[in-house]
């Protein structure tokens, strides 16, 4: 049976706010095996991003234990949790943060040079994805010059690039009308699933997770 793609256990997270203390997190327990897609629910302040940052080993000061692809990121050294992060972890926002001085094919390429790939390589994977989800007739166009759906589908396209095994995805398409919402979501999942990639998606859309294939939601800082 193939290990985990991520492990969590008893993670915590709390913040002073005003001399009060506020828990976020009070102790979430998550497994994800490889292809699994499982859905995050949970109303707008229930933690969701919070708990996607730890995951993704975006920031510091969490309690408990993150395993990232069998290693536990609470040993390593801010440049290893770089380059765990980097190999093994892909993200999509609600808001593209797309590199606005470069084209669509650039912004997918960048990744895949950063993680060491040639620029032949990188070019003929980002064109693929960009292909695959319907912009192979924009990539020399800049994000100023695409719809929010082409950009948030670069941004998927951005985050597929270097085939992580676990995709985080914050609301990916909670800034779309819901056509195109349902569009960008379908491909999304059908390209994190063709490549055999694991995805954590938050949503507060409770008709988007029902088509994912399970579904956790986060009730006063736990999992339920």
């Amino acid at each position: 049976m193939s290990s985990p793609v991520v492990r969590i256990s008893g993670l915590t997270r709390s913040f002073e706010q005003g001399g009060v203390r506020i828990d976020v997190l009070r102790g979430v327990d998550l497994v994800i095996n490889p292809g699994e897609i499982v859905a995050l629910l949970g109303p707008s302040g229930s933690g969701k991003s919070t708990m996607l940052q730890a995951i993704g080993l975006l920031e510091g000061g969490f309690g408990g234990r993150i395993e990232i692809a069998g290693t536990d990121a609470s040993a390593l050294n801010g440049d290893a949790r770089t380059a765990l992060r980097r190999d093994h972890l892909g993200f999509v926002y609600q808001f593209h943060h797309l590199l606005p001085d470069f084209t669509a094919i650039e912004n997918v390429i960048l990744p895949q040079l950063v993680a060491g790939r040639t620029r032949e390589e990188a070019e003929q994977r980002a064109g693929e994805l960009l292909e695959a989800l319907g912009l192979g007739a924009r990539l020399e166009h800049r994000p100023s010059q695409l719809s929010g759906g082409e950009q948030q589908r670069v941004a998927v396209a951005r985050a597929l690039a270097n085939r992580p095994q676990l995709v985080l995805a914050d609301e990916p398409t909670g800034n779309l009308d819901e056509a195109t919402a349902d569009r960008v979501f379908s491909q999304f999942v059908g390209l994190v699933k063709e490549q055999g990639s694991a995805a954590l998606i938050a949503t507060h859309n409770e008709r988007l997770a029902a088509a994912m294939g399970r579904v956790v939601r986060l009730h006063d800082g736990v999992l339920e």
